[in-house]
């Protein structure tokens, strides 16, 4: 069998996988960065475009919930049921999760031009970043199909080991964005919508090299119609599993709507432009961790399903210690040259040293935040929706949320509190994810390793 996981070095195999899927997922973040860095250079009204941006991240947050819930819950099965053997069920896993991507996609793009307006200003638009936000946001929901097809199926080509095919299906679309974005911007000064208008270009290429390569006779499990009829059971396990990294989502842009409302209060459009700024650095940093533990994933998976638990055990540990390095490096690396990574967004001096001392607080113990990315990869990559979906509320939805709200009342913190409100919640969650993980799934695997022993002799 061809990507058979449970033979060779599961540190190559994890490799194999991680290091392409690293550099698609940097890559993937360049479609938002790149436009605010653009954004940034402009000689009018950069800020509040800067910040325009930043009111629309909720919707555009959302659009990448519902990718999540069904993309990210196909991909684990599908690689579990190949390792088992069962190539049919993992196409017709394939092929539910289209469907839903399709419909879901289609839904969100009626439903979110209808109510743009009471939405934007809901996440904290004013009157000053209002048609910022409205121009970049309606252009965007025109081509969120194209980004749900685009991000959600590429997982099923990174389940099947084709990791440089996912790799490429990113580099792609971020080649169109990098090229359009300062034509638009600069040749033709569209603003935000030359922004928006980049973007959805460059998903629907993405799209469309994803739909290629899943029914092309070189893939392994392929895109068929017949596995397009939904199956009660199968759309169930979908959602069940993927619902971990849909409420990650949905938290995230419900932290980002709290964030915007108390900045607003306390500290008003400068502030909200600040955490743009760190929301945009936050997405770049984590990405190589998140390329890791993606990678690993399909590897955990595939030899959960074959039963070779003492490779589980191997591919967990290996991803648990690289995370935690890398995030201890970052976190010396944002500390020491701060200015270095915001002057990428911003020349402007008050908001230049307004970050400095934001970044400061938000990424004060950064390592933390590797414990969630382990344990909660390893929950999603074994099928455990339960655990996974609990984690996933747990940091976000039960501690960085209510504290966003109250920290800023406190001791006089103001703007501060909120930007104090995420290293407290990766502490937290990120040791109690981490070690529930270590002691559910290290049992399991023990009591595996036992019965397998057992039926041997």
């Amino acid at each position: 069998m061809k990507n058979d996981f449970s033979k060779g070095s599961i540190t190559k195999n994890i490799m194999r996988l991680a290091i392409p899927m690293t550099v698609a997922q940097l890559i993937n973040v360049l479609y938002s960065v790149m436009d605010r860095i653009y954004l940034g250079m402009l000689p009018e009204d950069a800020t509040l475009s800067l910040t325009g941006i930043g009111v629309a991240l909720p919707i555009i947050t959302l659009v990448s919930a519902f990718t999540n819930l069904f993309g990210m819950g196909g991909a684990p099965l599908c690689s579990i049921a190949r390792g088992r053997g069962e190539n049919e069920e993992a196409e017709c896993i394939m092929g539910n999760s289209f469907v839903l991507l399709v419909g879901v996609g289609v839904l969100l793009t009626i439903l979110g031009l209808l109510f743009k307006k009471p939405l934007l200003f809901l996440f904290g638009a004013s009157e000053a970043t209002f048609q910022y936000a409205n121009d970049y946001i309606s252009i965007y929901l025109c081509g969120s199909l194209f980004v749900m097809i685009g991000l959600g199926m590429n997982g099923f080509i990174n389940a099947q080991g084709f990791a440089r095919v996912g790799m490429w299906t990113v580099i792609l679309g971020a080649l169109v964005n990098m090229i359009l974005d300062p034509i638009f911007l600069f040749v033709f000064h569209m603003g935000v919508k030359g922004a928006a208008f980049a973007t959805v270009i460059a998903q629907s290429v993405s799209a469309i090299w994803v739909m290629q390569f899943l029914t092309s006779e070189r893939c392994q499990l392929k895109l068929k119609l017949k596995c397009f009829r939904l199956k009660k059971e199968r759309v169930k396990q979908i959602t069940g599993l993927g619902l971990a990294g849909f409420i990650m989502a949905v938290t995230n842009g419900s932290v980002q709507i709290i964030c915007n409302a108390t900045l607003a209060q306390f500290g008003g459009d400068l502030y909200i432009g600040v955490m743009t700024i760190i929301n945009t650095i936050r997405e770049v940093v984590v990405m190589p961790v998140q390329g890791l533990t993606n990678g690993a994933q399909p590897v955990i998976g595939y030899n959960y399903g074959a039963k070779q638990y003492h490779r589980v055990k191997e591919a967990i540990r290996f991803t648990s210690i690289v995370c935690i390095i890398y995030t201890l490096v970052v976190w010396g690396g944002l500390n020491t040259w701060p200015q270095v990574f915001i002057k990428c967004f911003t020349q402007e001096t008050e908001v230049l040293y307004a970050t400095v001392d934001a970044l400061k607080i938000y990424f004060f113990g950064f390592f933390m935040m590797a414990f969630q990315f382990a344990g909660q990869s390893v929950f999603v990559a074994l099928g455990k929706s339960k655990q996974a979906v609990f984690f996933s509320l747990l940091r976000k939805a039960i501690i960085v949320v209510p504290l966003t709200m109250l920290l800023p009342h406190l001791f006089g913190l103001g703007h501060n509190g909120v930007f104090m409100a995420e290293p407290i919640s990766n502490l937290i969650g990120g040791i109690a994810c981490f070690t529930t993980m270590c002691i559910v799934v290290g049992k399991e695997l023990k009591e595996g390793n036992s019965k397998d022993r057992t039926l041997e002799r």
